[in-house]
């Protein structure tokens, strides 16, 4: 057919390269436009993701912020019940050596209101009061003070030793 068509001597309507390339600009020109318009898309879906990921980074740091805050709190409380323990030991130690003192200090007065005892007894017994020294060799046994005379003395009779012998003389009166 086309060789009929030639040769009938008439033309065939062909494009020219004019209008070719001119029809081809807008499908370029809206290509073109496509690949800018979804290049702003994925710009602006890159800085979207770039901000959200930014706030959570941020919130991620606050809460890594608290919990350091926490683990100091708690390293505070751990060294403030150390140190309260130690407080509390330090305590029991001079309660301890409070109650030692007190012993010994209550056995020291017991020490001495038996020397002043016998004391007394020997004042009586010198001023020949026997009725009195009968009644303090009654409160002395009472109040066990015989047993905290000393038993033994340096230079002179020991307190104990006394006691007995000003007994023995009271009884014998």
């Amino acid at each position: 057919m086309k060789l009929e068509k030639r040769s009938s001597g008439e033309s065939e309507e062909t494009p020219l390269p004019q209008e070719e390339s001119h029809s081809k600009k807008p499908v370029v020109i809206y290509i073109m436009i496509l690949f800018i318009v979804a290049f702003l898309l994925m710009a602006l879906s890159f800085l979207m993701h770039q901000r959200s990921n930014t706030e959570a980074l941020g919130k991620l740091q606050s809460s890594v912020s608290a919990m350091q805050e926490v683990q100091a709190v708690q390293d505070k409380v751990i060294q403030l019940q150390e140190e309260l323990d130690d407080a509390k030991d330090q305590v029991d130690d001079l309660e301890k050596q409070l109650q030692e003192q007190e012993d010994a200090a209550g056995k020291q007065r017991k020490v001495t209101d038996a020397m002043l005892a016998l004391y007394t007894l020997q004042q009586q017994f010198s001023a020949g009061n026997y009725d009195a020294c009968l009644a303090t060799m009654q409160r002395m046994e009472d109040e066990d003070l015989i047993t905290c005379l000393p038993k033994e003395s340096a230079e002179v009779t020991a307190p104990a030793q006394r006691y007995e012998q000003l007994k023995e003389a009271v009884l014998n009166k």
